[in-house]
């Protein structure tokens, strides 16, 4: 998951969705990966420029392997010089940098919304009903020469701004330079927005995001856990960091693999002392992911349900199972939601909807361990508008199609004859698809491929090459597609 969701990957992900369906696939900003794209970057910005003058865009570099925005910087040219030192130094994405973000109070912020990805088999995506707003601490104006070096106008990240003079703890969650997105979505409500179509926005981008990174994801997946096979309950918090635009559209900025969980920051009490300080907003969200993740996760709840045999039972008393052990520690959260909700003075669960799983109800005689609990605050959305997205599950498909016919060793050669039994299994072969006319398919993608003289050694989608062959070591699902 770490690799899928790198700068480069994520943007090499998004670009083959965009190939296929461009319109459902505008929210992911115009992106070269550095330094292979370099040319193409230079030659597509001179002929935007050429047939409109008046275009004067920004651009922002993000170093694949950065994070906390490390080496994130931008320019106004692919002449700047920085550019230059970052292409001998390591691999980047270069991308269009908004510039009309949505502002509030004068300042502009970006959404960090936690997504459980359950299952890949099937594919089960929650979303978190709140998620944080990180405020830069600088009033925003749009890039020009004179303030592109500003980070804290133009970077949200919380890890820098956090370093700002002007960087303000919350003593609430709707202030400070941390707040509650229920509480931005509260405030665009107050002057008529319609924040249900902020929300089906955001939904559409993560569940497309999803479907873009899925297919390598469960080739690696099964490679390690073969079908038929028990394997442990895998699952992923991650972290999508969207911006809204003035027009109010979601802009994915990045997807971030292991999304920091810490509910504290660190107050200075004097020179080079320190202590941690509880952060409201941080408990009020990220307790609550972890609480419902652990309730939806947990593998004994089935067995729970339905009563252990007696072989369990004499097993249970003697090795209490992990629900059990982790009891206390459900206690422990639910009475730190509950403080933390009258510190607030905010329900403990919200009536505004009925909760998504079952998980959030408790049994009439109130025997479920769960009944103590809040409302689960992870919203089901896959599959449960499966049906307006499985359009989108193309490469998905043809992940089928390679686990299928063509395994899922790690390293594999297909040569001329395993390309025509590829055929023949995937039942291509027709009237307009001779075997002849495969034979010169297949010359044309290894000639093609032989083209490409760089090997991203870093990447999750590659090929090599072995004895004048393409060797699959990942499989380039992106161009398996458009081959189809």
């Amino acid at each position: 998951m770490t690799e899928m969701v790198r700068k480069i990957t994520l943007s090499r992900a998004v670009r083959i969705m965009q190939n296929l369906f461009p319109e459902e696939y505008n929210f992911y900003p115009r992106s070269w990966i550095l330094p292979d794209e370099f040319q193409l970057f230079v030659a597509q910005v001179r002929m935007v420029k050429d047939g409109d003058p008046s275009w004067k865009p920004t651009f922002i570099v993000k170093p694949d392997s950065g994070c906390q925005g490390d080496g994130i910087y931008l320019i106004k040219d692919p002449s700047d010089i920085r550019l230059a030192g970052t292409l001998q130094s390591r691999p980047a994405v270069v991308q269009e940098y908004i510039c009309k973000p949505l502002l509030i109070d004068k300042l502009k912020f970006d959404i960090r919304l936690y997504v459980l990805l359950k299952s890949l088999e099937p594919l089960e995506i929650y979303i978190a009903k709140d998620g944080l707003s990180r405020f830069c601490t600088e009033p925003y104006q749009e890039p020009h020469p004179r303030n592109l070096h500003h980070i804290f106008m133009h970077l949200t990240n919380y890890s820098l701004n956090i370093h700002s003079g002007n960087f303000v703890h919350s003593d609430s969650t709707s202030t400070g330079s941390k707040r509650t997105f229920s509480s931005i979505l509260c405030r665009l409500s107050s002057k008529g927005v319609d924040i249900k179509k902020v929300w089906s926005d955001i939904i559409s981008l993560v569940i497309k995001t999803v479907i873009a990174l899925t297919p390598e994801l469960r080739v690696f997946y099964q490679s390690d856990i073969p079908a038929g096979r028990p394997g442990p309950t895998c699952f992923q918090i991650l972290g999508f960091d969207i911006l809204l635009m003035k027009n109010l559209k979601p802009i994915l900025l990045e997807v971030n693999a292991n999304p920091s969980m810490r509910i504290e920051h660190e107050q200075e009490l004097s020179p080079g002392v320190f202590e941690n300080v509880p952060s409201l907003v941080d408990e009020e969200v990220k307790v609550a992911v972890i609480r419902d993740t652990l309730r939806l996760m947990d593998p004994f709840k089935k067995k729970r349900e339905n009563h252990f045999p007696d072989i369990y039972m004499d097993r249970k008393h003697r090795f209490p199972p992990v629900s059990d052990r982790m009891s206390s520690l459900k206690l422990q959260l639910s009475k730190l939601s509950i403080v933390r909700s009258q510190q607030l003075g905010k329900p403990l669960a919200s009536k505004e909807e009925p909760p998504d799983s079952d998980l959030a109800s408790a049994s009439a005689g109130g025997a479920s361990p769960e009944g103590h609990l809040p409302s689960i605050c992870l919203k089901q959305v896959f599959p449960k508008y499966a049906k307006q997205f499985n359009y989108l599950r193309l490469v998905d498909r043809m992940a089928n199609l390679f686990i299928r016919f063509l395994g899922i060793k790690g390293t594999m050669k297909l040569g001329p004859t395993g390309f025509r039994t590829f055929i023949r299994n995937c039942k291509l072969s027709s009237g307009s698809l001779s075997m002849a006319a495969v034979d010169i398919l297949y010359i044309d993608i290894t000639r093609r491929w032989n083209s490409m003289t760089v090997v991203h050694q870093d990447s999750g989608s590659r090929w090599g090459k072995e004895e004048g062959h393409p060797v699959v070591t990942k499989p380039n699902l992106g161009l398996f597609a458009r081959v189809q």
